[in-house]
């Protein structure tokens, strides 16, 4: 089976090299053929210059550049577009989410179980670095609002590791062009009546001075994004 992994990158120099080189030397791939894809969201620091040491070491890795910023969502979006795999899983740019984790990630789909799995940070007894209280309230919050909207019982709707069958990303719209894709794309799989799996993963966040970039005001747009996806289709 092809599986693509679909990374979306803005302002990641420091780390792009290091995932990537993570991702390319899972075990996983001695049983599945891997699809790398990169879209860099028009970073401005020197990212390209490290994409471009990452494709001279891995030929068959596929990247694009947008021309301006346009946000997590849209970067997805140009991904989810260049996929040819069976099934696809979402990989941020920095080292907050462990690529390891993709056979657990994996199992409920190849298992023929699911159709989408979510990895949480939030159950289970995966390593989890100890940082920001409020956040971890808002993710809870965010998390219990768009079940309320669902009738999904998540524990971490907010999380990275999203894993589709590409049939069910090829019937979605994504309308979404930055954080807000978390609770569209939520609110969009829960009304597909597809199977929806959770495992629980390891997670290694990042302050905001390590790079963090996620903010008070994506909150208030997951929650927009709750309502407006679940009772505005």
């Amino acid at each position: 089976m092809k599986i693509s992994v679909v990374i979306p990158c803005y302002n990641e120099e420091s780390t792009i090299e290091s995932i990537v080189d993570a991702v390319e030397g899972l075990p996983l791939w001695k049983e599945h053929e891997p699809e790398i894809i990169i879209v860099d969201d028009y970073s401005s620091d020197k990212t390209p210059d490290a994409l471009k040491k990452v494709v001279a070491k891995y030929p068959g890795i596929k990247t694009t550049r947008h021309a301006v910023n346009r946000g997590k969502g849209a970067a997805l979006q140009t991904g989810f577009d260049m996929v040819t795999g069976e099934v696809i899983i979402i990989q941020d740019a920095d080292l907050e989410y462990d690529p390891n984790e993709y056979p657990r990630l994996l199992e409920p789909i190849l298992a023929g179980k699911a159709d989408v799995v979510f990895g949480s940070r939030f159950m289970g007894d995966r390593p989890h670095r100890v940082l920001f209280f409020w956040h971890m309230v808002a993710n809870k919050v965010l998390t219990l609002l768009s079940n309320m909207a669902t009738n999904l019982n998540l524990t971490d709707m907010e999380t990275c590791y999203k894993v589709f069958k590409t049939e069910v990303i090829r019937k979605i719209r994504i309308e979404e062009n930055r954080f807000g894709f978390e609770p569209e794309i939520t609110a969009k799989v829960a009304h597909m009546r597809v199977h929806i799996f959770e495992v629980g993963i390891s997670y290694y966040g990042r302050t905001y001075e390590e790079g963090k970039k996620i903010g008070l005001k994506d909150a208030f747009r997951a929650l927009y994004c709750i309502i407006r996806y679940n009772f505005f289709r």
